[in-house]
């Protein structure tokens, strides 16, 4: 879906306007009344013409950096496991701008904030979950029989686990408990919140790419 389209469906919704208004309305402006058998210049055309009715499309948020925020409706979930993959070392640049121009490739949608259909997002989030899985043997929808393994958090923090210290296995955690345990102060892995793995990625994180940094790319373990 092009960014146009995503647009005049938002530009639809601000006005307010119900099925049989909204066809007519296109019908009179283009002479069709689907915006996919429209071009694009009939696209401007009825953007056009609803700017003038009122529509105003959303300022882009921004950090207190000064940077354009991500924005849309599955931007947080995007913005998560690109991060992921960041802290696992298969992204090597954290940048939104990256993430925007991979989902750009998967989907041919400009931004996430004209992400507006869940088939469209779906693309984008699966794309993202099996190269995450492929590269580093991140098992999204699978625990393996533990339970403190079924956030998404875990997984990842486990999968890093796995890449500084390899020959790691789930029924040998030689020093992942205690340092899960030291960065966020939970005595069991099942304790830990989805807020304390984000801080136990996030020092992973640094480490994998603090050893990259020193000897190359890190081998990429997978396995139980």
């Amino acid at each position: 879906m092009s960014a146009s389209i995503a647009a005049i469906h938002v530009a639809k919704k601000q006005l307010g306007l119900d099925d049989n208004t909204y066809r007519a309305k296109l019908a009179r402006i283009t002479g069709k009344q689907s915006v996919k058998d429209m071009n694009e210049e009939e696209r401007q055309k009825v953007l056009t013409v609803f700017r003038k009715e009122g529509f105003a499309p959303a300022p882009a948020a921004r950090r207190v950096d000064g940077r354009q925020k991500l924005t849309g409706k599955y931007a947080k979930k995007l913005q998560a496991l690109w991060i992921a993959a960041w802290n696992l070392g298969i992204v090597r640049d954290r940048d939104d701008k990256a993430l925007i121009a991979f989902v750009k490739r998967q989907t041919g949608i400009d931004h996430t904030r004209f992400l507006v259909y869940a088939d469209d997002a779906k693309r984008a989030i699966e794309a993202l979950k099996s190269w995450i899985n492929r590269e580093a043997g991140v098992p999204y929808g699978n625990t393996n029989g533990y339970a403190w393994l079924a956030a998404d958090g875990a997984k990842v923090a486990w999968a890093q686990w796995k890449i500084l210290m390899p020959g790691a296995g789930l029924l040998v955690r030689k020093g992942f408990d205690s340092e899960v345990a030291k960065l966020t102060g939970r005595a069991m892995l099942q304790e830990v919140t989805a807020a304390d793995w984000q801080i136990v990625m996030n020092r992973f994180g640094d480490r994998i790419r603090a050893e990259r940094g020193r000897s190359g790319d890190l081998p990429v373990s997978r396995g139980a």
